[in-house]
């Protein structure tokens, strides 16, 4: 465990529609982007403490052809720009009939922002506001907070259950493991 009692913890990464971002359906316009309440802080907390920052997000807009993938990137682009920057982004553009690796709840893309960072799994949480967000971080390895959920209720709560030391113990810090 670290000493600030992180339990190993050196990445978070975050959903983007419904967790940093006011979710609008197969968005390709940076002007519709809506930081969340306490976006900002949370992301510059994470950086005081050192923690290192990313999105992975799942955008099948571009496989269904509602937008293209200069759109999808676009939004991303704004939205970490207006969060202060990230240190790793990971889209998946697949619908759900693609059958691919990295589509979430299948850890692909938890696996690659991990890589990306010089980190393994278990040393990254992932934030997210869907059942398929805590499924992709439980098979990738790493744990996962829900938002809003039972364990936190905003990006502010999660930040906190994250740098809490009880996450030493995987069953609480992975809400699909507890229940």
């Amino acid at each position: 465990m670290n000493p600030d009692g992180r339990a190993g913890l050196r990445a978070v990464l975050f959903d983007r529609d419904g967790t940093v971002v006011h979710d609008v359906p197969y968005n390709g316009d940076p002007q519709q982007v809506r930081l969340v309440d306490g976006a900002v802080e949370v992301f510059a907390r994470l950086r005081s403490t050192g923690l290192r920052t990313g999105i992975v997000t799942n955008q099948s807009g571009v496989g269904r052809g509602f937008i293209t993938r200069e759109q999808a990137d676009a939004v991303t682009a704004e939205v970490v720009r207006q969060i202060g920057g990230v240190d790793v982004v990971r889209t998946c553009p697949h619908t759900p009939t693609d059958a691919c690796r990295c589509r979430k709840p299948a850890p692909g893309l938890v696996l690659d922002a991990a890589a990306a960072l010089g980190l393994r799994p278990d040393e990254v949480a992932v934030v997210g506001d869907s059942p398929t967000d805590a499924e992709a971080a439980e098979a990738a390895g790493a744990r996962s907070v829900l938002v809003p959920g039972p364990q936190a209720a905003d990006l502010t709560a999660a930040l906190d259950l994250l740098l809490n030391p009880v996450l030493a113990n995987p069953v609480l810090a992975n809400p699909l493991a507890a229940g």
